[in-house]
């Protein structure tokens, strides 16, 4: 039987052991912040929760702060993408990139990260930062508390590792110690949904190349080929990297659309996801090497 949104009961917890207290005792209600996924869903009838947890006055949820030394951003679960894009882009640039394409401005100003990582979307614009910069999501239940790697955290379309108890209540992202690029591409240039997209860390103080894919497969995925070859290749250039070869770069292309497992949708084919991959981890490797200490653009091979 179908329940009518209007008479489900609306939860609303102001601090975060309430909050906990109500996931348990409702857990077929459904978390809502910004709901700019949640409430598109049910206006096209494709949701009808049983209950709202709404999270929106939890205090501290909208906040982020510097942990381990300052050496990692937590960013709370409430904390919108437009704050991402005004307050973190020296942090997390990867990370505020991906925010800055998130829908239009009153959209941006309303949805969050910890939103997108509870719809585990595979084309959801965070996803591929996050997996880029090794995040880790903080959740927590009655129970307990625990970290998931953002590699373990999407298990399949829509679904992630969060039990029925647990609210997101952070997300952890190491602060950027290198160039960051994320790029997307779609079927127009705003407010739309990403036939695919990329995001390439390169971390100079752990000598290590991360990336995120997103749209092409039945979750975000890294390009682990990709990652290593390039992290051979900069292994003796990490502080003066001078010209890279356009081999690498093309080479870097093709194992990023080599890592995809797309289908064709209304959005794109799985040809022309993989064609769309290569080209932008092309671009976004020429963008970060450029921005390499020690390097210019002019000492960048063109791709």
């Amino acid at each position: 039987m179908e329940t009518s949104l209007a008479s489900a009961p609306m939860l609303r917890p102001s601090t975060w052991p309430d909050a906990l207290q109500s996931r348990a005792e409702h857990p077929d209600a459904a978390p809502i912040c910004g709901g700019t996924d949640l409430m598109v869903d049910i206006n096209f009838g494709r949701s009808r929760p049983a209950a709202l947890l709404d999270l929106t006055s939890v205090e501290g949820l909208d906040s982020w702060e510097l942990i381990d030394d300052g050496s990692t951003v937590r960013v709370g679960a409430g904390v919108s993408f437009t704050t991402i894009v005004e307050e973190l882009s020296h942090l997390c640039p990867a990370l505020a990139q991906a925010a800055r394409t998130v829908g239009s401005p009153q959209i941006r100003n309303r949805g969050t990260v910890a939103g997108n990582l509870a719809t585990a979307s595979p084309a959801g614009d965070a996803h591929p930062a996050l997996l880029a910069c090794w995040a880790q999501v903080e959740v927590e239940s009655l129970r307990r508390p625990r970290l998931i790697e953002i590699d373990d955290f999407f298990v399949g379309p829509k679904s992630s590792a969060l039990a029925s108890d647990e609210l997101i209540r952070a997300v952890r992202v190491p602060a950027a110690t290198g160039p960051q690029q994320f790029a997307k591409v779609g079927p127009r240039n705003a407010m739309v949904i990403a036939t695919a997209s990329f995001a390439l860390n390169l971390d100079v103080a752990g000598r290590r190349v991360g990336t995120g894919i997103g749209s092409a497969g039945p979750t975000p995925l890294r390009a682990r080929q990709a990652e290593q070859m390039l992290e051979e290749t900069l292994i003796d250039r990490w502080d003066s990297p001078g010209a890279v070869a356009d081999d690498v770069i093309r080479r870097f292309g093709a194992l990023a659309g080599e890592a995809a497992s797309p289908i064709d949708d209304v959005r794109g084919s799985a040809e022309y996801r993989r064609h769309a991959l290569a080209v932008l981890a092309r671009r976004c490797l020429s963008w970060t090497l450029a921005d390499l200490p020690g390097a210019s653009a002019r000492q960048v091979a063109r791709s």
